[in-house]
């Protein structure tokens, strides 16, 4: 089978310019589109277009779907106006509104023109929903089966419409004016006596999403319920479309990278790596780094505050990375913890008491261990320069850090979702600087304190 040739560009050139065009398309025929659309991305631009028209119109449809928005936007350049207006008829609306947010303004006006009238108003009803909400992701290419209808019927009715519809696993049952009643899977159809009526097998006790849902609280039910589709309802219970557990995934993927790009204090950008120019990616780090830059002046501030006490002995110094650089850690494992946990809702602002004391207990054991550990470290490459009294000043200084650090990582978390802000803000940079300051006040007033200094 062609899945198994490893297809190569040099490979793929060579058929091409000998137009041996349909061994290429038998070649491509028993690919995946993904993988296609994976192998078009990186080839010659002016070449790509040839091979993509060598394709079915189904998998055309597919693997245009499947490309990056930069490929998307050339292919449709390329593209004559009946080539673009097949494309799009092949294609899920969902799928159209999705190439369409990633276009510029003339290419989308190009895309719209090339479709029907019905077809553009729906994907207008679409493009009206706020991003993140479920009306965005949503497509309204479903199978609606009545109450009253037989097994016979339904299967009938799936036969005829089912090749538009992005799922036929499972059929909604509606009344005349669209409101949700019930649903059916092709299992409960297929299982069923065919004078059977839908009203006798459909399942009543529906999860749904309304349109203005958060997309990611949409993703969530997906997970929890284990779902591959799930109905969307407006104001009035009135079924509108349903999300598919792909886009679902999607929206998983663009999820967890934003909010690891906001735990690396980096502004999300919609466009892949390779894809985001430098002058975007620059604009999307800087502003946090001008941030942390600034707020990191306070340590300065801190260490020239105490630098008397510093100049009593070089070991105080010596000792101020590995007590940030600690007390940083220990942050950072706290608030990913408690982020991570807030997102798959695991934990709520009402179990914050819980969540203190567990990280206190948590805090105060590795504290300790790290402490002692250092105490023991510092007996032995120092023990016949330093004093007993400067080792013990650094070593309660690093279990007070060390608290200190969980405590603020676990806190800052779950006080920015209840004010209203992405936890995934309050990241690992962020904590840091914060600890950082609290850790060299400790230290340096330790130092006062137990070495009167």
């Amino acid at each position: 089978m062609a899945d198994n040739i490893m297809l190569s560009e040099d490979m793929v050139l060579e058929l091409f310019e000998a137009k041996k065009y349909a061994r290429l398309r038998d070649i491509f025929v028993e690919m995946n589109p993904v993988d296609i659309a994976a192998f078009l991305n990186d080839f010659q631009r002016d070449k790509s277009a040839i091979l993509f028209r060598l394709l079915p119109k189904e998998l055309a449809a597919e693997t245009f779907v499947e490309m990056d928005s930069d490929v998307q936007e050339h292919f449709i350049k390329s593209f004559s106006d009946s080539e673009l207006r097949e494309i799009m008829d092949e294609m899920y609306l969902d799928d159209t509104v999705d190439i369409i947010e990633e276009m510029p303004a003339n290419v989308v006006k190009r895309i719209l023109s090339s479709t029907d009238p019905d077809t553009r108003a729906m994907i207008n009803k679409i493009l009206k929903y706020p991003d993140d909400s479920a009306g965005s992701i949503m497509t309204i290419e479903y199978v609606s089966l009545k109450k009253n209808m037989t097994v016979a019927d339904a299967l009938t009715r799936i036969r005829r419409t089912g090749v538009d519809k992005e799922t036929i696993y499972t059929c909604y049952v509606t009344d005349y004016n669209r409101k949700l009643l019930g649903l059916v899977t092709a299992k409960d159809l297929l299982l069923s006596e065919e004078d059977t009526e839908i009203v006798d097998i459909m399942e009543t006790n529906l999860i749904s999403a309304h349109t203005h849902t958060d997309k990611e609280e949409v993703t969530q039910m997906f997970s929890k319920y284990d779902l591959l589709a799930l109905p969307v309802v407006d104001d009035e219970d009135r079924l509108v479309g349903i999300v598919t557990v792909d886009d679902a995934l999607d929206v998983m993927e663009e999820e967890a990278t934003e909010d690891i790009e906001k735990m690396a204090a980096i502004r999300h950008v919609d466009k892949p790596y390779l894809q985001t120019g430098v002058w975007q990616t620059f604009k999307a780090r800087i502003p946090w780094l001008l941030l942390l830059m600034v707020s990191a002046t306070f340590t300065g501030m801190i260490i020239t505050g105490f630098e008397d006490a510093l100049s009593v002995s070089i070991v105080l110094s010596a000792c101020i990375p590995m007590l940030m650089d600690t007390g940083g850690n220990c942050g950072g494992q706290a608030s990913v913890t408690i982020i991570r946990a807030l997102s798959l809702e695991d934990i709520h602002f009402k179990d914050i008491f819980r969540v203190i004391w567990k990280e206190l207990r948590v805090g105060i054991l590795c504290g300790a261990s790290l402490a002692l550990v250092n105490m023991v470290k510092m007996l032995i490459l120092n023990g016949s320069d330093t004093s007993f009294l400067i080792i013990a000043v650094v070593s309660i200084a690093l279990f007070f850090a060390v608290v200190i650090a969980k405590f603020i990582g676990c806190i800052l978390p779950m006080l920015a979702q209840k004010v209203g802000f992405d936890p995934a803000v309050m990241s690992s940079p962020f904590i840091t600087t914060i600890v950082d300051a609290l850790t060299l006040l400790i230290y340096f007033n330790l130092a006062v304190l137990i070495l009167h200094i």
